[in-house]
């Protein structure tokens, strides 16, 4: 039973959630009940450690993120926090035994944008995992209740969506990350020259992973499919919009999907999940 301060640090989670994202907002209250604090929680966390390294630009950025790391583990190891998002997310992390490997990895991509600019290939892929990945990882933990067989069968499909949600962020943001934070993500890639080719085999990359996602999305437990499959279904709508324009239109602006045509995307996901055919 959850008491009143577990509560309000959760509902600190969702108002979190509520500002910084209605694409996500929309996916959660579309969840079973049952797991819309949780993933709040996770999203309250991932979202405030993100900003961090992407916001605090007058701050001492490492030691902001090292004391939100100690601060984390503390209050995980000590069931408590009068951080209302680590709280939240401590509440959680030990009630579905979310693993400690996956906190770590997160919280390593985290530190890695303070201090790279450029990504080979072995640090992009390092990078997608621990920012990426781990969060989709998260919330498979929730969904599956404990049940390991499930996340086990559910683990690598949850990494590919994970994965293409991240790539089509950095395609979406790769002005604003090039021209206000000097980074570039995508490999080899030189954000001057980016072309149609780079573009067209980002892009195939990103459909591979949205294909193995797909396997996976049809698959989770009942009360966690409609709200997986709407957030697949926003980023499937953006990537297309993304497909559609020239390399030099991604260069010059950041592409979004209308909160109008979000409604339109809930309402459609809502009736094929009804009729089951997702």
């Amino acid at each position: 039973m959850l008491n009143l301060y577990d509560t309000t640090t959760l509902k600190c989670s969702k108002l979190i959630t509520e500002h910084y994202s209605t694409s996500f907002t929309l996916g959660i209250k579309t969840l079973a009940s049952k797991f819309h604090l949780p993933i709040y929680a996770i999203y309250g966390f991932v979202r405030y450690a993100d900003e961090i390294v992407d916001t605090f630009h007058e701050h001492d950025k490492k030691e902001l993120l090292d004391r939100f790391r100690r601060d984390t583990y503390q209050a995980i190891e000590e069931k408590i926090s009068l951080n209302p998002v680590l709280h939240s997310f401590q509440i959680v992390v030990n009630q579905y035994k979310i693993e400690r490997e996956l906190i770590d990895a997160f919280l390593h991509s985290m530190e890695m944008d303070l201090y790279f600019k450029d990504y080979n290939d072995d640090k992009y892929k390092e990078y997608i995992y621990g920012s990426a990945e781990v969060v989709g990882l998260m919330c498979l933990r929730v969904f599956c209740e404990g049940d390991t067989d499930m996340y086990d069968r559910l683990k690598e499909p949850a990494r590919s969506l994970g994965s293409a949600f991240q790539k089509i962020n950095f395609l979406r943001d790769m002005k604003s990350d090039y021209q206000e934070r000097g980074r570039t993500y995508f490999p080899e890639v030189d954000f001057e020259k980016f072309d149609e080719s780079t573009k067209k085999m980002i892009e195939q990359d990103i459909q591979k992973d949205f294909d193995d996602a797909y396997q996976g999305i049809i698959k989770l437990p009942k009360g966690a499919k409609m709200g997986v499959y709407l957030a697949y279904v926003y980023y499937i709508t953006l990537f297309k919009k993304i497909k559609a324009q020239p390399a030099s239109i991604i260069m010059q602006k950041r592409i979004r999907v209308p909160d109008a045509k979000k409604i339109q995307l809930l309402l459609s996901s809502y009736f094929k999940y009804q009729l089951n055919t997702l």
